[in-house]
């Protein structure tokens, strides 16, 4: 199935569209013609770049604060879509965060927070979302994952297995889909130029000495292979080669050598 073309009344849905590989995301797809609903916390960003999009594409742009770890403020997505109007043909989960340190010294709240905005509503948006495209024959998810996926990742635990259930669901959901017109698609970027380890409390500095300069891809690049491998249908994206090779390296390498390796080197960590 190709990609859906954009109608009148048809939208792209985009989480964790504020900033970011979201928000850059949000610019490839309006440039292609979408119209947008832009899904974030921060309703004065959204705004921002709904004129943005507005004026550069002339697409239609609508804005939804929401806290996605709420499931009541998900659940009421699919009822305000309807109200404007519109049909969700492109959903984009890519809402997410990470937190940084050793597990036994983590703060409650915010591991289940991460949980239930990385995990949970990826799967709660997939079911409010995906059976409309199922029974119109048209639709393509996007949901972004992490090259975190494909290996634990000592530092950040939690996160790590977030995106490797993301990865796993993707691909499974793809496979369930097959034949129905609707498509999958797992993002898996490495190390991104966005302020994302800042906000967890890794400054550029250290993020940067933990993963190789080369390594590192700006938001905007990872957003065009992004919506390129949705638009081709692609199972999994990893923008990068340097980020592919690291991938296929994580099954290769024995859990047992990289594993120590890792965990000596995340700055976070250093304070056992």
């Amino acid at each position: 199935m190709a990609f859906p073309l954009p109608k009148e009344n048809t939208a792209a849905l985009v989480t964790g569209s504020s900033s970011g590989i979201g928000a850059d995301i949000a610019r490839e797809l309006a440039r292609r013609g979408h119209g947008v609903v832009l899904v974030a916390r921060r309703a004065d960003r959204l705004t921002t770049l709904a004129e943005e999009l507005a004026h550069a594409h002339r697409v239609r742009t609508e804005v939804i604060a929401a806290d996605l770890t709420d499931a009541g403020a998900r659940g009421a997505l699919p009822g305000e879509i309807e109200r404007r109007g519109l049909t969700v043909d492109i959903l984009v989960n890519n809402a997410g965060f990470t937190t940084m340190g050793a597990v036994y010294r983590a703060n409650r709240d915010a591991e289940l927070a991460m949980v239930r905005t990385n995990i949970e509503a990826v799967v709660d948006l997939c079911t409010l979302f995906v059976a409309g495209m199922v029974t119109r024959h048209r639709g393509a998810v996007l949901n972004t994952a992490s090259t975190a996926a494909f290996q634990p990742l000592p530092g950040q635990a939690v996160y790590g297995a977030s995106k490797a259930f993301v990865l796993s669901y993707g691909r499974a959901l793809g496979a369930e889909l097959k034949g129905t017109g609707v498509t999958v698609t797992t993002l898996c970027p490495g190390p991104v130029e966005t302020g994302f380890a800042e906000t967890a409390g890794m400054s550029d500095e250290e993020a940067q000495a933990t993963l190789p300069k080369f390594m590192w891809i700006p938001a905007a690049q990872v957003a065009r292979a992004a919506v390129e491998g949705l638009a081709a249908g692609r199972a999994v994206v990893i923008p990068g080669a340097a980020n592919r090779v690291g991938a296929v390296g994580a099954h290769l390498v024995p859990k047992a050598w990289i594993l120590p390796f890792m965990a000596r080197r995340h700055p976070k960590l250093a304070a056992h």
